[in-house]
């Protein structure tokens, strides 16, 4: 008896509901809706564009956060920072290595996920093509993060531990000094 009253109860307040709000909830777009136009349905174009051009995407915010400062950022407050020019020099070489690195893995990866919405779009995908798919693109999302983190590693091998606590100020990382 107790059942039949709950479900009764149920019944009439889905009754009482304005008609608006169930046919609203019925037919609500998914968030999804227009990315199965994209070109690769996993990526935005500008996530395509970055990974092609090796940008950091906030894969080494592990570094940048806690002092590992980026090559990039760094050249960029070469002159507050006081780098020499081998200093200059050398954190222009990491910068150029983690920039040609994460652009072939970048693109790697951009058509690894190509590679994976074909097979879905194709009705060809099966739990071991699925598997390779996937174990691939973790592993260029790995090298790919490592790259980046790698890069600041090594400038922080060349800056000074005031310069690095001068860019965490510049940043604003921490107070300044």
């Amino acid at each position: 008896m107790h059942r039949m009253t709950s479900v009764t109860v149920l019944v009439a307040a889905t009754c009482l509901l304005p008609r608006g709000v169930l046919a609203q909830h019925e037919h609500q777009a998914s968030p999804y809706a227009g990315l199965e136009s994209r070109e690769i349905k996993a990526l935005s174009a500008e996530q395509i564009a970055e990974y092609r051009s090796g940008e950091g995407m906030g894969l080494a915010l592990a570094a940048e956060l806690n002092s590992y400062p980026g090559p990039r950022h760094t050249l960029d407050l070469a002159g507050p920072l006081e780098l020499s020019s081998s200093q200059q020099a050398a954190v222009s070489g990491v910068m150029a290595v983690m920039e040609r690195d994460a652009r072939r893995l970048g693109g790697m990866l951009v058509e690894r996920e190509r590679q994976l919405d074909r097979a879905f779009a194709g009705g060809t995908v099966d739990e071991a093509a699925l598997t390779t798919h996937t174990a691939v693109i973790a592993r260029l999302q790995g090298e790919l993060r490592w790259v980046h983190l790698r890069a600041h590693l090594e400038v922080r091998r060349v800056l000074t531990e005031e310069q690095v606590r001068r860019y965490d100020a510049l940043r604003g990382y921490r107070p300044s000094s």
